[in-house]
């Protein structure tokens, strides 16, 4: 049994220990929001936080992230940094297809979380492991300015 905590709420699963944590938390946990990609690690979709860093939870195995904190697209909205990013991501009408979206908004969280202004080549970098079929790129690009200056002005406030 692996136990972890899990957007705030402690969880328990049965499944076995090599499980990859996206299975656990799609089949097992009912958390849908977190998308499978490639499963491989290549593409983003699946990204989760664990104790606040950026994963790719589909090649993350559930045993590593016993006695840690998981939080998915679900719980993220609880975060300042991650209810900034979800309203710029509205506010600029970021989405096309959407089924990259929730670990592009996961990566956006985590940069913001460390770095409050980023320039466009921090933006690059940290969002390099997300792809985007709809090449929204552009979009994500302005929506995290536009979180970052919303955090800036709250944080002035």
């Amino acid at each position: 049994m692996t136990r972890f905590t899990l957007n705030g709420k402690p969880v328990n699963t049965e499944l076995p220990d090599d499980t990859p944590l996206l299975w656990v938390l799609r089949d097992g946990l009912d958390m849908t929001g977190t998308k499978f990609g490639c499963g491989m690690a290549l593409c983003g979709a699946c990204t989760v936080h664990v104790d606040g860093q950026p994963v790719r939870s589909c090649s993350t195995p559930v045993s590593e992230v016993a006695g840690k904190r998981v939080t998915t697209i679900e719980g993220v909205g609880a975060v300042r940094v991650g209810a900034a990013v979800q309203a710029a991501w509205q506010k600029l009408d970021v989405v096309q297809c959407g089924y990259c979206q929730s670990g592009q908004i996961m990566s956006a969280t985590a940069l913001l979380t460390s770095n409050p202004k980023p320039s466009d080549a921090d933006i690059d970098a940290a969002m390099s492991g997300n792809l985007c079929r709809c090449a929204t790129y552009v979009r994500i690009r302005a929506a995290i300015h536009e979180a970052a200056r919303t955090l800036a002005k709250r944080s002035a406030a």
